[in-house]
């Protein structure tokens, strides 16, 4: 009885208390206290001992697992030291391709619209720090903001296409598909906030569609000088200790971005020296007359004036064209300053405008003339007047919002022109980054079984121990594929953890394909069916790197 008289107050415990089976492996029952007593009878002592076979069995498969988790991991590092020849057999993806969303068929289409800015015309780098130069000195001038802001200048290495500025809270972060804040991509001026403020600031990373709505998105290529003289000006009143209301810096940032393209600053400034500005390309003169030799009709819609684009494209095309050629020419239809988005809901008139005396006329416009060119005007009355209508009709533009959304509602078929998927597309098909995000997988692979393996309570010293290397190798990968593409916010269509960011969500609302230059559709017969990826996982551009990489 002596021996059973021992095994009482464990045999109390287990009815009323919870330990865990990592707990029995290292002897901790010996220190259980404060048991009731229990009746000495045989089935108490047989369920008991059931009990404790039952614990003892699974604290052994747990610390089995752990032990099998570490062991891959340990491989792992050293199948990580060098790039596996596997690599070289993975497709790269073309930087010049055509990435479909909706399945669009070529042959339909008889009507190509585009926009000009960042779509027939692309830019050095040298205009977003002239646009930023620009709207800083009208801050200073105009809105007496202090002289010392001059001294600012912009930064390329900062910024990326699709971030939300808080006007609340004043922050500038990135956001993933389903609305969550980048841990690592949230900026209050231009200092990065931990994960512990961005807690505490917000509750949750998880922000919500519907709450997003009342974010400021950046969305077209013009934002980067926007986004850089927001956080510089957050940064500025933050380090001379002196408050501000975050919406006013945004709202007078906005209205000076406004004022140097509505003023004819930028417009001006491009014009004079287009060879620092404009990026000259043959292949777009190519592209339009290809489409004129299938029979298809052009028209280009802009909300930029006519002079300037004029200018633009006559040094675009100046080394192709003879003397009597005209841009115009490879045109059915110009209308510039179409004021979109409005364009695409207003009721607004179209007006012919002359020219030489820079006027409009007043008579009304009920039919277009190729040699003539128009301004303002609405979505409603340009189907009236050329009785061009829904999926024929595909429209380029880069702007989200103001060029793609609209004719998506209208039933045009639509083409996003996105100058920075070149770039991201040749980082994502080096070696070296496919080595990380590989790495990255198998790590985010073997946290996942951790996780499912041992809960909180379960956790002995080898087991945190795991955990913390694991949770480190995980982030340098994360870190690493980030650095790649901007020190910053990363890249632009995936999160650092490699699901689809905010700016992603909206390529899928609004464009039924995308890619980084219209004349990349030379590469693709006139007639050709465009089909979505039978196996897209996230961006049809993106290849996702397998983990079992490293296992073969």
């Amino acid at each position: 009885m002596t021996s059973s008289r021992r095994l009482l107050p464990l045999g109390a415990s287990l009815t009323r208390e919870r330990f865990s089976s990592c707990q029995i492996g290292n002897g901790s029952l010996r220190s259980f206290r404060g048991f009731g007593t229990v009746a000495s009878t045989e089935p108490a002592l047989a369920n008991l001992a059931e009990k404790c076979a039952i614990a003892v069995t699974e604290c052994a498969t747990v610390e089995d697992e752990i032990g099998k988790i570490r062991h891959e991991f340990e491989l792992a590092k050293q199948r990580f030291i060098n790039i596996p020849e596997a690599l070289n057999s993975m497709p790269k993806m073309n930087p010049h391709g055509i990435y479909v969303n909706k399945n669009l068929r070529l042959d339909n289409i008889q009507v190509y619209g585009f926009d000009y800015d960042y779509t027939l015309a692309h830019y050095s780098s040298d205009l977003q720090s002239l646009i930023y130069d620009l709207a800083k000195q009208h801050m200073v001038n105009e809105f007496r903001y202090p002289e010392s802001c001059m001294k600012f200048k912009y930064d390329p290495t900062f910024p990326i296409r699709g971030l939300y500025y808080d006007k609340q809270k004043g922050c500038l972060m990135k956001l993933d598909f389903f609305g969550s804040i980048e841990p690592d991509g949230c900026y209050f001026g231009r200092r990065k906030l931990s994960r512990k403020e961005l807690e505490n600031m917000y509750g949750t990373r998880h922000i919500g569609r519907d709450q997003a709505r009342v974010l400021v998105g950046l969305m077209d290529f013009f934002c980067f000088s926007e986004a850089c003289l927001i956080a510089d000006m957050v940064q500025y009143f933050v380090d001379a200790k002196l408050e501000f209301d975050a919406s006013n810096i945004y709202n007078d940032v906005n209205r000076a971005i406004q004022h140097v393209h509505r003023s004819g600053l930028v417009h001006r400034g491009i014009l004079a020296d287009p060879n620092r500005y404009l990026l000259k390309n043959g292949q777009l003169l190519r592209f339009l007359r290809m489409l004129k030799d299938k029979g298809k009709k052009l028209f280009l819609l802009t909300n930029s004036p006519y002079h300037f684009v004029d200018g633009g494209m006559r040094y675009l095309m100046e080394d192709s064209f003879g003397l009597r050629d005209s841009w115009r020419d490879l045109f059915d239809v110009v209308i510039a300053k179409a004021n979109k988005p409005e364009f695409y809901t207003s009721e607004h008139p179209f007006r012919c405008y002359d020219e030489e005396r820079d006027t409009l006329a007043f008579t009304k416009v009920d039919a277009f003339h190729p040699n003539k060119v128009y301004y303002h005007g609405c979505l409603k009355s340009f189907l009236q007047i050329t009785k061009w209508h829904g999926p024929e009709v595909i429209y380029f533009g880069d702007h989200l919002f103001s060029d793609l959304r609209g004719p998506s509602k209208a039933g045009w078929r639509t083409a996003a022109i996105i100058h920075e998927l070149e770039r991201e597309i040749q980082i994502q098909n080096e070696d070296s980054y496919r080595f990380e995000q590989a790495k990255f997988h198998i790590i985010q692979e073997l946290l996942g079984r951790f996780h499912a393996t041992a809960s909180d309570n379960q956790r002995s010293e080898a087991c945190q121990s795991l955990l913390d290397e694991l949770n480190k190798a995980r982030q340098k990968a994360r870190d690493t594929m980030k650095q790649m593409f901007n020190r910053s916010f990363g890249a632009t269509f995936v999160t650092d953890t490699g699901q689809e960011s905010a700016f992603s969500y909206h390529i899928h609302q609004y464009a039924d394909v995308y890619t980084s230059k219209p004349e990349n559709f030379l590469f693709y017969r006139p007639e050709a069916w465009l089909h979505v990826p039978y196996d897209i996982k996230i961006m049809p551009h993106h290849v996702k790197v397998a983990s079992n990489l490293f296992k073969t």
